[in-house]
């Protein structure tokens, strides 16, 4: 993440819904857990969490949904006023207010940007659901792409005419109302991508071995490679003792263990935790499962590179990494200056690099997860050499 604050995210694909630490699948307590470890090692941290109980020492930033949803209702609702006293519309007032489904991603997401604003060396932010959190951090990139195709800012030009115009017509000029709505809404989501999209930003993906958690893996890292979001660990969580003598649980370990080979054999940067045999009891408790690195080494944004094979092939070739895609759920459209690129559930807007632009898309193959989309220079576009 961009200066001050380089958040590192926590995400697992199961969540708990009891308020804490205690029950849940691991989410909140190792998004606690890795904030307060880095805060005893000397670290201004903040733990970005609406789920994580008060921890003494550690700065604590909780999103509230309905709030958030009720300032920025309201806000709306009075820089709109002249619009809506026109049409006779009766205002809202707070109490009167309660949020609507899907204000939760939209707080947190304000909230990752207030976090980027404070002063912290690190932010540690407490993501919902493994599907969820990888929605949410397209979201900002996915609404600016909308806004830009429907209200394009050069039809904004113009602008300037609008207040003659509304003085001529004797009421506010809606389209003016628009487009500073829409100028804020872009300033704010700007921001969140920012953050998302920074060179220090990277995910810390929390699991619990079972038969669900390497296909997890395999769609954190393919949804993250999607976003160019790095993938900082990979954290196995409750891991039960070995040498039970009790027949059942000696069976649960078996089948966990087996589990946990696979992750292994999966990841490099793997950490295990075990179960402490009960709920997390406090800050101490939290210390025993910090998976902190003991020299933290930034992992690379997964870099998507072109490769100039014009003298050999006559073509531009894009490398794309998608570790774990295959070819029959790939999908790949050229439109405009844009690449739609599906892969399975994850789509995303490209903007083409420069030199694209001027070519023609000629062809494409998927080797080792590394997309290789090929571009045939345009002779009508491409500059002439003497």
């Amino acid at each position: 993440m961009c200066p001050p604050v380089p958040p590192q995210r926590n995400d697992c694909p199961q969540r708990g819904r009891r308020r804490g630490w205690a029950g849940g699948a691991g989410r909140t307590t190792l998004a606690a857990a890795t904030a307060l470890a880095e805060a005893r090692a000397g670290r201004r941290v903040l733990l970005v969490s609406e789920d994580a109980e008060p921890i003494e020492g550690l700065h604590t930033l909780r999103p509230d949904p309905g709030a958030d949803f009720r300032r920025e209702f309201l806000a709306l609702q009075a820089r709109s006023s002249a619009a809506l006293d026109l049409l006779g519309a009766t205002p809202f007032e707070d109490a009167e207010l309660t949020e609507l489904p899907g204000s939760r991603p939209f707080a947190l997401l304000r909230a990752l940007r207030d976090a980027a604003a404070g002063d912290h060396d690190l932010a540690v932010v407490d993501l919902p659901p493994l599907d969820e959190a990888l929605a949410l951090l397209a979201l900002p990139a996915q609404l600016r792409r909308y806004l830009r195709r429907l209200l394009p800012p050069e039809r904004q030009a113009a602008r300037a005419l609008r207040p003659m115009l509304a003085q001529l017509a004797g009421v506010p000029m809606p389209a003016q109302w628009l487009y500073e709505t829409t100028a804020r809404w872009e300033a704010e989501l700007a921001a969140v991508q920012a953050v998302v999209e920074a060179p220090a930003t990277t995910v810390r993906l929390v699991l619990e071995p079972g038969p669900a958690a390497a296909r997890a893996l395999r769609t954190a890292r393919l949804g993250l490679a999607v976003q160019r979001v790095a993938l900082d660990a990979v954290v196995a969580n409750r891991i039960l003792p070995a040498g039970s003598e009790d027949p059942w649980l000696a069976g649960l370990t078996a089948e966990q263990h087996r589990h946990l080979a696979e992750l292994r054999t999966a990841t490099d940067g793997l950490y295990e935790l075990p179960h402490l045999g009960r709920a997390p009891r406090g800050a101490e408790d939290l210390v025993l499962l910090a998976p902190v690195r003991p020299e933290p080494v930034p992992l690379p944004v997964p870099e998507w590179t072109v490769e100039d094979r014009r003298e050999e092939d006559g073509v531009l070739v894009w490398h794309i990494p998608l570790p774990g895609a295959v070819k029959e759920d790939l999908s790949l459209v050229r439109r405009g200056d844009e690449l739609l690129l599906t892969v399975g559930s994850f789509r995303r807007g490209v903007p083409l690099p420069g030199a694209l632009r001027r070519c023609t898309v000629t062809g494409a193959g998927l080797v080792e997860g590394d997309l290789r989309v090929r571009f045939t220079p345009d002779p009508g576009l491409w500059p002439r050499t003497s």
